[in-house]
């Protein structure tokens, strides 16, 4: 005959009930990734290597555990490169900047980019991902993004730091272009984060990059408009991203307006493959042609024959009458 539970048997089952609700808790907020540490301290030894051995769970790599046994999400997989890559390590980079919104790059198939402090060390055998590590002597609390896990740096530090790393200086420009038209950060913020280091890798590219894009080339193909075109064949300066209300009332951004010559140029881009934005284009043209000349180019243009768009700009200013 099965005895009656005892006040102390009781408190051990509420304990051990306890016990298991907040190993859940930290594994939610986890997405099941935790520390091995973390999980002996609500299991034990033994019972951590038969929840692995029976295959409920899985470890990746020493010191880390996945409370499930299918494929790996990718919020996990996230979780698991930070955590292997050590104390104050944090995604960063492109990584970062595509989780906080950042659209139109792609990457190496599924890498994932980590920022990690000099000095610190990491778990042991590299866990199967596609990780990138990066390290730098220049990291705090600041860079990181206070409201969002796993631990990422802030935009600005995260698409500075994308720059510096893309493998070319037009993919620098691109990315740093890219940021600041979809409207995830400020161009002070960038210029605020390449100022704080001095060593930073393309520092006098990237400065220019952002004066370009504060100056109101928004996409890359205008920043190779202002350099190629502008800038090098001598052209007076026009005004840049000039807003227009169209005939049903909708704000439209111009690339570059020479006003007294009533002379608007626009860049089109890769965008432009999309019909519904190429009509809308051209709507805003044929609405514009009633009171401005426009000239169209596309931006392999402006990169591969930047004498013949700034021949044909420079004779639409003169018969127009403009000083130049």
């Amino acid at each position: 005959m099965r005895r009656a539970a005892s006040i102390g048997d009781r408190a051990r089952m509420t304990s051990l009930s306890t016990q298991r609700e907040t190993l859940d808790d930290l594994l939610t907020r986890h997405d099941g990734v935790v520390a091995t540490s973390a999980a002996l301290g609500y299991l034990s030894a033994d019972a951590l290597r038969w929840q692995v051995r029976s295959r409920r769970w899985q470890q990746p790599c020493r010191g880390i555990i996945v409370a499930q046994s299918g494929p790996l999400t990718g919020e996990q997989r996230f979780r698991i490169a930070v955590l292997w890559a050590g104390h104050g390590a944090a995604l960063a980079g492109m990584t970062a900047a595509r989780l906080q919104g950042l659209r139109g790059f792609d990457d190496k198939p599924g890498a994932i980019h980590v920022l990690r402090p000099v000095g610190h060390s990491l778990r042991g055998a590299r866990p199967p991902l596609a990780l990138v590590i990066h390290h730098t002597r220049h990291l705090t609390e600041a860079d990181i993004h206070a409201a969002r896990e796993p631990p990422q740096t802030r935009i600005a530090r995260s698409l500075v730091d994308a720059a510096t790393w893309m493998g070319t200086e037009r993919g620098a420009q691109a990315v740093l272009a890219a940021g600041v038209q979809q409207r995830l950060v400020r161009v002070s913020d960038l210029t605020a984060e390449v100022s704080r280091n001095p060593r930073l890798y393309r520092r006098a590219i990237i400065r220019q990059a952002l004066a370009d894009i504060d100056g109101g080339a928004h996409a890359l193909s205008e920043i190779d408009f202002t350099r190629l075109v502008i800038r090098r064949f001598r052209l007076p300066e026009p005004d840049r991203q000039v807003p227009r209300l169209d005939q049903r009332g909708r704000r439209r951004w111009l690339d570059a307006v020479w006003e007294q010559a009533r002379l608007v140029v626009e860049i089109d881009g890769a965008g432009h493959v999309d019909v519904r934005g190429y009509w809308d284009d051209m709507n805003r043209d044929n609405q514009l042609t009633r009171h401005y000349r426009v000239l169209r180019f596309p931006a392999w243009a402006v990169r591969y024959q930047p004498e013949y768009v700034a021949s044909e700009i420079l004779r639409a200013l003169r018969d127009a009458g403009y000083p130049c």
